[in-house]
């Protein structure tokens, strides 16, 4: 791809880390920058060569180890992100955008919106639908979450500097409410939760205040979506509530997508 002004060559010696924005809201960056004296550390061993939410110093390409997030909105990020792919040796993706789409993929199980927010829509140069950087471009490995938990990004970047695979589980986060010993909203207070199905990560944050999950960080890897949303119904849930809790974060994930439009009746 090409370099923007006042790039400078790599130093020698040291693995190259870039990380990309697309559509989003930063979180996830936020996410890494939060990392605080692991990012310190992690700086002798790295350099951080393109990183705008923290530096406006951009050190040319090609990058070791590109972080990418947020979706595919717009023609000019589907040839940006493929530029991205190009320059890049592996290409992570993190949060629920890059790899799902995120909330803004809820456009695309819509009619389209934007001469209902817009006086001019022609003036809007986007893309019908909201996509996972996976539809455009290969991608080595999908970190989840809205946002992602640091403890699971630090060992990502550990694992594609010392030359492994990462290790980040894709159990259920009824295994993290197991193992923190928490009561099960479900089972003790009849309270819809999308645990059973969601993937481990965020440390079982709200079923441990009692409230049933969300599903931020998507679906786990053998989800039985269809068994849920049985429980559900019996718990009282209705067919919208079960469209509205598989169409939130990551609800252009395959698994929630599906299950979504199983119970999405046309009015």
């Amino acid at each position: 791809m090409s370099d923007p002004e006042g790039t400078r060559p790599a130093d020698s010696g040291k693995p190259t880390l870039a990380v990309w924005k697309f559509a989003s809201c930063d979180g996830c960056q936020l996410t890494l920058l939060n990392c605080e004296d692991e990012l310190l550390a992690l700086t002798d061993a790295i350099q951080i060569a393109n990183f705008t939410e923290a530096s406006r110093e951009v050190v040319a390409g090609p990058y070791d180890l590109s972080l990418v997030e947020g979706s595919i909105t717009t023609p000019h990020d589907a040839e940006r992100i493929r530029e991205v792919r190009q320059a890049s040796r592996f290409l992570v993706t993190i949060g629920a955008c890059a790899t799902s789409g995120g909330i803004q993929a809820l456009r695309n199980f819509s009619a389209d919106l934007a001469p209902l927010v817009y006086a001019t829509p022609s003036y809007i140069e986007t893309l019908r639908t909201s996509t996972a950087i996976a539809d455009h471009v290969r991608v080595d490995f999908e970190l989840r979450g809205c946002p992602i938990d640091r403890r699971q990004l630090l060992e990502v970047i550990s694992a594609y500097l010392l030359g492994r695979k990462p290790r980040i589980r894709g159990h259920s986060v009824c295994i993290e409410c197991k193992r923190a010993g928490h009561t099960c909203v479900m089972v003790a207070h009849g309270t819809p939760c999308l645990g059973p199905v969601t993937q481990a990560g965020c440390g079982a944050l709200c079923p441990s205040f009692a409230r049933g999950c969300y599903g931020c960080f998507g679906p786990m890897e053998t989800p039985n979506t269809a068994a849920l949303s049985a429980r559900w119904q019996e718990l009282g849930a209705s067919e919208g509530d079960l469209v509205r809790a598989f169409r939130a974060f990551n609800a252009g994930a395959e698994p929630f997508r599906k299950e979504a439009e199983a119970h999405d009746t046309p009015h």
